[in-house]
């Protein structure tokens, strides 16, 4: 590939990483971040908001997470005294945990393919 570049020209490998099931996304940087944040601030609108989301955006998005995995992300809690609310499931802190791993070793792999392609 090198041989066909233009050497006055620097490039680089450029790419993004979602989990994708038969049916649908299950995980990318959008849905990461959606979890950091619910985990975070411990709602889901809270965490709609910081994102500049709207709510029935950020809750489909957890909702389709939710379905596609064996036990739920994400759980809520209805309102009463002390408010509503959500909270990262232990799974759920697996998943972020797990997709942060991806997402890191997917740069390293970025990396060294972009200093292959540069040599």
């Amino acid at each position: 590939m090198k041989n066909l570049l233009r050497s006055d020209l620097t490039f680089r490998l450029n790419g993004r990483l979602w989990i994708e099931s038969s049916e649908e996304r299950f995980m990318g940087i959008g849905r990461l971040e959606l979890l950091e944040k619910i985990e975070a601030m411990g709602s889901i609108s809270k965490a709609a908001q910081a994102m500049s989301m709207s709510y029935k955006r950020a809750w489909d998005l957890v909702s389709s997470m939710n379905t596609q995995a064996n036990k739920p992300l994400v759980i809520t809690q209805t309102g009463g005294k002390s408010g509503g609310g959500a909270l990262v499931t232990e799974e759920g802190k697996q998943a972020i945990q797990a997709f942060q791993a991806m997402q890191e070793r997917f740069r390293q792999f970025m990396e060294a393919e972009t200093q292959r392609l540069n040599g």
